[in-house]
């Protein structure tokens, strides 16, 4: 294992470039020995996927979240610190679990604000009382008031209710209703939201498994079961709803649309001609020959940076290998995804890559079970009852 210098995140030892902050790694650093720790998962267990990043907070511009795409649990156990595999303690996030150095003051992982081991927060119960509550957004803790004090007696004290009232939540699946499964960095489940078949609107004042991910508008989408299958429409969010697509499947996209790679958001755009100016003078430029449209990269709200032009070939994108490079996007694997054009129109295929590629929906869509979401900080996956 290679140990990132930058955030102390471990990566395997051909890796170029640190899955947790995006680092290039020092190609001299001598492989970290294997040290067996009580959190070693058992064999057969396939190791936690790191996940894309948060697109953007709601006082931000887009595209500028932090570089981990951290996913809001039910209530979880506090951190609490351990003794690691060289003697030195270390504090398990509770938004991960991920085991850091009592030195860090964030998770390496998700970016996670830690408390220190020992002093900010109580040792949790026997029976996991002392879980924290909703789970804040991936740069702040939650405060000491939400959190749940051991029981006086012998009886564990109960949790606490969430920071807002639940709002649309049944106290479990129905048949026909909705159910909305909020997916760890590993892919495990970390909590669940059940609706009824009508229409529902989730977001952050929902509470439950949405409340404190910032990165949720109030009302953020409405979600509405007709048949086996779920309709859901995006409230005007900032930050959108995104669906995950299949592998190598091509998924028709128009011009404005818009999809995720990693941390990047990218936009697709016609090549026009150039208007004339207020003053009436012609602006000229090279002629767009060959060309069938451009990927423009949304750094904010209205603001774009790099600009790519689509020949009629198509395009390659990823972080080592294809025609449209991110290389410092951690990610963005070696070859993602390939923009392709048709019959007049353009077209999205990923690749297999490992964080998935995601497409924007920009009017009612239909979902099938199984179907993954991106909303805020989060991937739920979800499901017809």
């Amino acid at each position: 294992m290679i140990i990132c210098p930058k955030c102390t995140k471990e990566n395997q030892d051909h890796y170029k470039f640190c899955l947790g902050c995006g680092a290039e790694l020092p190609r001299d650093a001598a492989p970290k020995k294997f040290a067996p720790t009580s959190n070693t998962p058992p064999q057969g267990v396939a190791p936690a996927k790191i996940s894309a990043a948060p697109i953007a907070d709601e006082a931000t511009s887009q595209g500028q979240g932090p570089g981990q795409l951290a996913v809001q649990a039910m209530p979880s156990a506090p951190p609490a610190a351990r003794e690691g595999s060289d003697g030195v303690a270390s504090v398990v996030c509770p938004q991960c679990s991920h085991p850091n150095p009592s030195t860090n003051k964030f998770c390496a992982s998700c970016g996670f604000k830690l408390a220190k081991a020992g002093t900010s927060l109580p040792a949790p119960a026997a029976d996991g009382a002392g879980a924290s509550v909703g789970g804040g957004s991936s740069s702040q803790a939650l405060p000491p008031a939400q959190m749940a004090a051991p029981a006086p007696g012998p009886a564990p004290a109960p949790l606490p209710g969430p920071a807002v009232p639940l709002q649309g939540e049944l106290p479990g699946p129905t048949p026909g209703g909705i159910t909305l499964t909020a997916l760890r960095a590993d892919g495990s489940e970390a909590g669940s939201f059940h609706m009824a078949a009508g229409p529902t609107t989730i977001g952050r004042d929902s509470g439950g498994i949405f409340a404190g991910d910032s990165y949720l508008s109030p009302r953020h989408a409405t979600f509405t079961a007709r048949g086996r299958q779920v309709v859901v429409r995006d409230e005007s969010s900032l930050n959108g709803v995104y669906r995950k697509i299949g592998r190598d499947e091509p998924i028709e996209l128009g011009y404005t649309d818009i999809f995720r790679i990693g941390q990047e958001i990218l936009r697709i755009e016609p090549l026009g001609s150039m208007t004339k100016s207020a003053d009436g003078v012609e602006r000229l430029g090279s002629p767009a020959r060959g060309y069938v449209g451009r990927l423009a990269l949304l750094i904010g709200r209205d603001t774009t940076g790099n600009a790519y032009p689509i020949p009629e070939s198509g395009l390659h994108l990823g972080r080592e290998r294809g025609d449209v490079l991110f290389p410092e996007d951690g990610y963005v694997s070696g070859l993602h995804c390939r923009i392709s054009s048709g019959n007049g129109k353009l077209y999205l295929t990923d690749l297999g890559s490992s964080n998935g590629s995601f497409v924007r929906l920009q009017k009612d869509t239909a979902l099938n079970s199984g179907d993954v979401l991106l909303m805020g900080q989060q991937l739920f996956r979800v499901a017809v009852n």
